[in-house]
């Protein structure tokens, strides 16, 4: 074959590819808009991406389960899905490719062969849409409501109704407001619309009305007035972080429950994947979504513990600068945290060592922690030296994270990454609180001392975190397929 013919040739299937990627792009659009079916890839979120987008993580899917994912047969199965009754649901196109292509394939075509993986899907829709009003609208309070608002979709799980804010609000602060919504530093523009609705005290979001409330008690609040009852209210203020301060937000007209994004004293503390099921979504009112660190290692360390053991082991957590510490050298209530931000490695404190044993009790007292700040403004690395009861390999290792990371519980909590080049920039924007390196990864000649490297966002990874975890206590969940 002549070179010129072979180079038509590629030319001819990056056109189909692409036009089956945008066939692909309209079918999830439809599922979506149409019946409140979610698809991901892999985990990886597919609504709003260009066709690069899509074609890239195809490629991603294929080297991650070293079989071929083709955009052509994602398109073929979802076809078939669209053409079945489906209550809302969260289905992982890629696992569903995967299985097809493992599989026996005993099936008459691709619709009997998503017909029989999905055939436990229930047959009504029983999820009633819940209220969340964000009190308060700093760093993870704007995540999760460009989260919230992005996959409001036909408004069947949750919606935000309110913002709660301190401090005067006219129009300039709410103007203000609205542009640190519609763009951010660290995460680009927000895919949607943000306008100012000055009379009513109000931001419409992608064509939603988002009322913005000012209060500095907020026992004081009265949600019934905004149509809001029966709310989850997600505090992300960090003021308060105990059960006596926190049920002060019960007292509210309208109120239901509590989620605080941070540590919490007296109430549960909640790694989404790994404990939340300890919880009862009908008695507990308020509980904790813990730390972005304690999310990013739980999830390991629990596939660790179960898997080998774990005798002991150490936390070095190397973390993005934080709004608590000053941009320039300064008086700080902690030490080393007073100087420049954006100019230091900062070695400081981190309780997410201690944090874990709250969500795997085995681990109580097993390990040590610690945290440096460093100059980047998100992104961070926890470092896990685990000493282990049983023995293993770098290949052993990474087979284990790699079959939980591709089924299980935990699918949602670990991203398995395979590139010799990751940097912190390139895991902004990543939905899973924990990201393995597996080409970091040490283990001793003996095989007893293993040193991990877990990537997190401690920003966008952790508000997913908050948001599933939300999700359970409201009781909106989804039928997922993962």
């Amino acid at each position: 074959m002549s070179r010129k013919i072979a180079y038509e040739k590629e030319l001819a299937f990056q056109a189909d590819r692409r036009k089956a990627t945008t066939e692909f792009i309209k079918i999830i659009s439809d599922l979506w808009y149409d019946k409140s079916i979610e698809i991901v890839l892999f985990k990886n979120q597919v609504i709003d991406k260009n066709v690069s987008d899509i074609i890239q993580l195809h490629e991603y899917a294929g080297e991650f389960v070293q079989k071929p994912i083709s955009i052509f047969d994602s398109v073929e199965l979802l076809r078939a899905i669209n053409d079945i009754k489906l209550p809302p649901s969260k289905l992982d196109i890629g696992k569903l490719t995967y299985e097809y292509h493992s599989d026996d394939n005993n099936f008459a075509n691709v619709k009997a062969f998503v017909i029989e993986k999905l055939k436990d899907a229930p047959n009504a829709n029983t999820i009633n849409p819940k209220d969340v009003v964000l009190y308060g609208f700093g760093r993870i309070g704007r995540l999760i409501a460009r989260e919230l608002m992005s996959k409001t979709g036909k408004g069947t799980q949750l919606r935000l109704r309110a913002i709660v804010v301190r401090g005067p609000m006219d129009i300039a602060v709410l103007e203000k407001r609205a542009s640190l919504l519609q763009t951010d530093s660290v995460h680009g523009n927000f895919n949607g619309t943000v306008n100012v609705d000055q009379k009513n005290n109000a931001l419409i979001i992608n064509g939603t009305t988002v009322n913005v409330i000012y209060a500095s008690q907020p026992e004081d609040l009265d949600y019934t007035k905004y149509g809001i009852s029966n709310a989850l209210i997600i505090d992300n203020t960090g003021a308060f972080r105990d059960k006596k301060e926190l049920s002060r937000h019960l007292k509210a007209k309208g109120a239901s429950r509590v989620l605080l994004t941070a540590p919490g004293k007296e109430i549960p503390n909640i790694v989404y994947g790994v404990n939340h099921f300890e919880v009862d979504p009908d008695k507990t009112k308020i509980l904790s979504a813990a730390s972005c660190t304690t999310n990013a290692i739980t999830p390991i360390l629990k596939v660790i513990e179960d898997s080998l053991g774990i005798k002991k082991g150490h936390l070095e957590t190397i973390h993005a600068y934080t709004n608590d510490q000053n941009l320039v050298d300064n008086m700080h209530g902690k030490y080393r945290r007073g100087r420049a931000a954006g100019l230091n490695m900062v070695i400081t404190e981190t309780g997410a060592g201690k944090a874990v044993s709250k969500a795997l009790p085995s681990l109580e007292g097993k390990l040590s922690s610690n945290a440096i700040r460093v100059p980047v403004p998100n992104g961070s690395l926890a470092i896990l030296n685990l000493d282990l009861e049983n023995k293993t390999s770098i290949n052993g290792i990474n087979t284990i994270l790699k079959k939980y990371a591709l089924e299980g519980d935990l699918v949602e909590q670990i991203k398995y990454s395979l590139s010799k080049e990751l940097v912190s920039s390139d895991i902004v924007g990543t939905s899973a609180p924990s990201i393995y390196d597996s080409k970091a990864t040490l283990v001793s000649d003996n095989g007893n001392n293993l040193v991990l490297y877990i990537w997190y966002d401690n920003e966008y990874g952790y508000s997913h975190q908050v948001i599933r975890l939300a999700k359970f206590i409201s009781k909106v969940r989804r039928y997922t397929y993962y």
